[in-house]
């Protein structure tokens, strides 16, 4: 594991809200998460950051980890003083807050886990990818099948401007820091430990989810002591942005209570 990164962050709520971090997918900025800004901010204290090779934070060379991200996360969390979090992570956010949840349990009081998976096998998906970014020295060459997996065909075309900010931010993105983070989900394996997982969790996976279907989700939900499992229809990868009101709903629900098991 690396020396932690000073991730660049975003906070808004108010300053005595319950603290709540919003984690994004590969590819992506803190700004993906806008969609939930006007449900989530009013009761909680939001913070938004920048995985390092993303967005304004830093970009190491060379390929990171699961335990690099979370480190990162941990870093920050104790920069801004904030001893105890909620946890809501899409896709590799996801992943960094289950991480989180079973090294840090600590840290992490509820736990939302959006169209993520605990292991996203082969290797060669993502390792192949970061060595085409790499070649190429930039994320557009990869952008448009990406941008395929994030978004359903009807909301592309009843959505253009939100794709279109989707796809900016994606081939913005550093190469190196996209191939870096590559490198996260080619490694990534947290099956054991999920039974460790003391956080109430919910996970919520999208019906039309090609880049990690639901499959993923129900086996951490299976795996994980008490977690409840929501399914959301007329969705791709970035359920947060294709169905904001659906996943706000849930989110807001999970951090007032956690509720019964479901198996949607």
């Amino acid at each position: 594991m690396s020396a932690p990164v000073e991730v660049h962050h975003v906070l808004n709520g108010p300053i005595g809200g319950s603290p709540l971090v919003l984690s994004a997918s590969l590819g992506t900025t803190h700004a993906m998460w806008e969609p939930q800004l006007e449900a989530l901010a009013p009761e909680h204290r939001l913070i938004r950051y920048d995985y390092r090779g993303h967005g304004a934070s830093p970009v190491p060379p060379g390929d990171y980890s699961i335990a690099d991200l979370g480190a990162d996360a941990l870093a920050l969390l104790d920069r801004l003083e904030i001893p105890v979090t909620a946890w809501c992570g899409i896709s590799l956010g996801g992943m960094v807050g289950l991480w989180l949840a079973i090294n840090a349990p600590e840290r992490i009081e509820r736990l939302v886990v959006i169209c993520s998976s605990a292991y996203a096998p082969p290797p060669s998906r993502w390792l192949d990818r970061a060595a085409t970014v790499r070649a190429a020295g930039t994320v557009a060459a990869v952008a448009d099948a990406v941008l395929e997996r994030w978004f359903t065909d009807e909301f592309e075309e009843s959505n253009p401007a939100a794709v279109a900010r989707a796809g900016t931010m994606l081939r913005a993105t550093p190469a190196e820091g996209y191939a870096g983070c590559c490198a996260v989900l080619a490694a990534l394996d947290l099956r054991d430990g999920l039974r460790l997982v003391s956080a109430p969790t919910l996970i919520v996976s999208a019906a039309q989810d090609t880049a990690l279907p639901p499959e993923h989700g129900r086996a951490i939900a299976a795996a994980v002591p008490g977690a409840r499992f929501e399914l959301i229809a007329h969705a791709a990868h970035l359920a947060n942005i294709e169905q904001a009101d659906a996943v706000n709903r849930l989110i807001l629900e999970h951090l007032l209570h956690a509720g019964a098991t479901s198996h949607a």
